[in-house]
């Protein structure tokens, strides 16, 4: 026997630590963009990105919560369904089982050997396993989903953030987008790396959407910036 490490194993953290970096990164890289086309001063672009670091922890680790918690109640909420159906009809749940255990390729007679095996086990987990397709490994963790959410997001917001301490000039809107893409590109490569995955795609996937959105932004805010001139 050998220890196996599956990716699977890190999908509730790690979806929401990219997700958290990933919008940190764009939309703080894209509010710092927008603002100093428009010719704001320097305080006001620290401010303004210091503030959309914070709020946008905050907002992601309230979203992350309130969405994860509700997956957490459909999940209770089937588990108690399924113990009702398990004490009103065993007979029928353990034929659904014998029939679930078919369509993946046993005998009809070895179907029925497991489901009444693995009922006698633990009739729930097996429902709850091979019926419905809920495990512990993809359960519903609200507080590590928002806690990773609100780390990622302010790290990812604090990177763009700095660029303003580098760069003082009318210049700064094109440095912030390209060091941004920069960042992006190491997250799209780290996050394939947590996953198992190959890096072409996901570096190019998140480079093309945050260069989309700090693209548009800066126009916006040079239209702006021109137009309120």
């Amino acid at each position: 026997m050998h220890a196996e490490t599956h990716a699977v194993t890190r999908i509730g953290w790690l979806r929401a630590a990219i997700l958290g970096a990933n919008d940190g990164i764009v939309s703080t890289a894209s509010l710092i963009a927008g603002v100093a086309a428009a010719g704001a001063s320097q305080s006001s672009i620290l401010v303004t990105g210091t503030a959309g670091l914070v709020a946008g922890a905050m907002s992601m680790a309230a979203g992350e919560y309130v969405s994860v918690s509700s997956q957490g109640d459909a999940e209770k909420s089937d588990i108690e369904l399924e113990k009702r159906h398990l004490a009103a009809d065993p007979e029928y749940e353990l034929e659904e089982l014998t029939l679930i255990y078919e369509e993946r390729g046993l005998s009809r007679a070895l179907a029925e050997q497991v489901a009444a095996e693995l009922t006698a086990h633990n009739a729930l987990d097996t429902h709850l396993r091979d019926e419905l397709g809920m495990t512990d490994t993809m359960a519903a963790r609200p507080v590590q989903a928002a806690a990773a959410s609100a780390a990622s997001f302010a790290i990812g917001a604090a990177l763009p953030l700095g660029t303003v301490l580098v760069d003082r000039g009318d210049s700064l809107p094109f440095t912030v987008s390209a060091a941004s893409l920069v960042f992006l590109a190491i997250l799209g490569a780290l996050g394939a790396r947590a996953g198992n995955a190959p890096m072409l795609r996901p570096v190019i996937r998140v480079t093309f959407w945050g260069a989309f959105a700090m693209a548009a932004t800066i126009a916006i805010g040079s239209l702006l910036g021109t137009t309120v001139g």
